[in-house]
């Protein structure tokens, strides 16, 4: 194909005819050429910043090579060794053996006391073997640790599985860096004005102290006695050694692990007194017969749920402890500082602080029990098809919340079973909320609590209730809490068959967003 050219040069009125397809291919080539200019410009950029960010942004490990540092030829524990500031220590790692383990091809980091400072390191520590060897391993990490990090604190978990904190090219737990980053072969060392002797964790105190605190005393005899039963299951399974205790013992099993390294805790510790003053107030609210006459079934759970509250979830300073506290069991309390004793202890694990005594009130300690509809331990009169889960929206709050509902459960007396744990010996009021959004007329359900089934005839029959709180209407659209009324437990403990029954008409729905069982403080 030829179109006509008109050229801009050409004389006046001579007409050129050109072939299309040789300027399409001039197009092509002359793109190319802009291509392959561009692409090496582009090449060009890229190069020169990436030689940037690789001198800009080298790590400290890598800046170690070729700076003159002799020590780069040789291991840590030569390293150290070599160091006069720090030699007696390179003394103790061969002493310990760890001078074989830092000669060794993992890399690791000490943090290296300097000779004075060893000069402090209590000589009972120096003299025991076994005691020794753990802290010689208090000074070392596996892996490198540079003083410039991504992360300004880490905590850092030593050879004795104990954690330290890293902050900044400055501290180390408790000790202050000297001089940082001086590089071996096989990783680095900073050297410290401090030695870090390892210290007990919460668990270790409480144990070392057991023979002259009575909260002690009681924490750890939960090894032997199981507040629940599946403390004592975990007792058959645990092995012998050092987490035994986090295994079986009652108070590490339900309420925080003291015994764990790697988490933070804060733990009041009251004196005899005051522990005693807590204990005594809440037995008439655990009465229980004792299986073992020679125990006081009463006194051990009191002081269970006494101490129970007293653990929390992280280490709080004197500086940032709040004015009050609420344990994982919603029991809150003021936090009195002027009753700390002496200064927070502070420890590998958290912080405790010794307290006269921590006075919480009973309205605050006998939190209610609830009991979510859709907790049921179990049903009959019908099947898994009869009721269903839902999500609804309060439109008095306009605040989602989950109920369980069987709309037409298709046989008479559809029922759900519920359980209670925890039960204090007092006087209850016990409510539900049931939603009845789906009728325009009132749904009549019946709760039962306690009593056990007993084969009457041909019949399973509920006997022996504590209380049966007989039918009631759950009125249309009714978003309020209902009182039921209330009734009384003489033994504390749990309540494993709670029952809430459909009318006698097979039709008659089932439907509940939660139960309620508020506890009396006795006058």
């Amino acid at each position: 194909m030829a179109v006509l050219f008109k050229g801009p040069t050409q004389p006046k009125g001579i007409m050129v005819t050109v072939d299309i397809n040789i300027i399409k291919e001039y197009k092509f080539k002359l793109n190319q050429v802009k291509m392959i200019v561009l692409n090496l410009n582009y090449k060009r950029l890229l190069v020169s910043l990436l030689t940037i960010a690789l001198v800009s942004c080298s790590s400290p490990w890598d800046d170690r090579e070729n700076n003159g540092d002799s020590n780069l030829d040789v291991t840590l524990n030569e390293a150290i060794a070599n160091t006069a500031e720090v030699s007696q220590f390179g003394k103790l790692l061969t002493q310990t053996g760890y001078d074989k383990i830092l000669a060794a091809s993992k890399t690791y980091t000490v943090f290296t006391p300097t000779n004075e400072a060893l000069s402090q390191v209590d000589v009972a520590i120096l003299n025991d073997a076994e005691a020794l060897k753990k802290f010689v391993a208090n000074h070392i990490a596996l892996t490198s640790f540079s003083s410039v990090r991504k992360n300004d604190q880490e905590k850092i978990q030593m050879l004795t599985d104990k954690y330290l904190i890293f902050k900044g090219s400055t501290t180390i737990g408790d000790a202050t860096i000297v001089t940082a980053d001086h590089y071996a072969a096989n990783g680095v060392f900073h050297i410290i004005n401090k030695a870090l002797a390892p210290k007990l964790n919460i668990w270790e105190y409480i144990n070392a102290n057991k023979g002259t605190s009575a909260m002690s005393a009681y924490l750890t005899s939960l090894k032997e006695f199981s507040i629940y039963k599946e403390d004592a299951a975990a007792k058959e399974k645990s092995p012998a050694g050092f987490l035994a205790d986090s295994l079986s013992n009652s108070y590490l099993r339900n309420v925080y692990n003291l015994n764990n390294e790697k988490n933070s805790y804060t733990l009041f510790l009251m004196q005899d007194d005051g522990y005693n003053a807590e204990v005594t107030k809440m037995k008439p609210y655990l009465t229980k017969t004792s299986n073992n006459p020679l125990r006081d079934s009463t006194e051990t759970y009191s002081m269970y749920f006494t101490v129970r509250d007293l653990a929390f979830p992280k280490a709080y300073t004197k500086g940032t402890l709040p004015k009050t506290l609420t344990s994982r069991f919603g029991v809150q309390f003021d936090v009195d500082q002027t009753q700390i004793v002496g200064e927070p202890i502070q420890l590998s694990n958290g912080i405790i602080y010794i307290m006269k005594k921590v006075d919480v009130k009973l309205s605050d300690r006998l939190v209610p029990t609830v009991i979510q509809g859709e907790a049921y331990t179990g049903y009959g009169n019908g099947s898994r098809s009869s009721f269903s889960y839902r999500e609804i929206i309060d439109p008095t709050t306009q605040l989602p919340f989950n109920d369980i509902i069987a709309p037409a459960p298709g046989s008479a007396q559809f029922y759900m079973t519920y359980a209670a744990k925890d039960m204090y010996s007092t006087t209850y009021k016990v409510y539900w909320r049931a939603i009845n959004d789906q009728l325009t007329v009132p749904i009549s359900q019946r709760l039962i609590v306690g009593g056990k089934w007993q084969l009457v005839g041909t019949a399973n029959m509920l006997t022996n209730p504590l209380k049966d709180f007989g039918y009631k209407d759950v009125l249309v659209k009714d978003y309020n809490p209902f009182l039921l009324g209330s009734f009384d437990i003489t033994q504390s403990g749990n309540i494993d068959l709670i029952t809430l029954w459909a009318g006698t008409v097979a039709k008659n729905p089932l439907t509940i967003d939660y139960l309620k069982f508020v506890p009396d403080v006795k006058k």
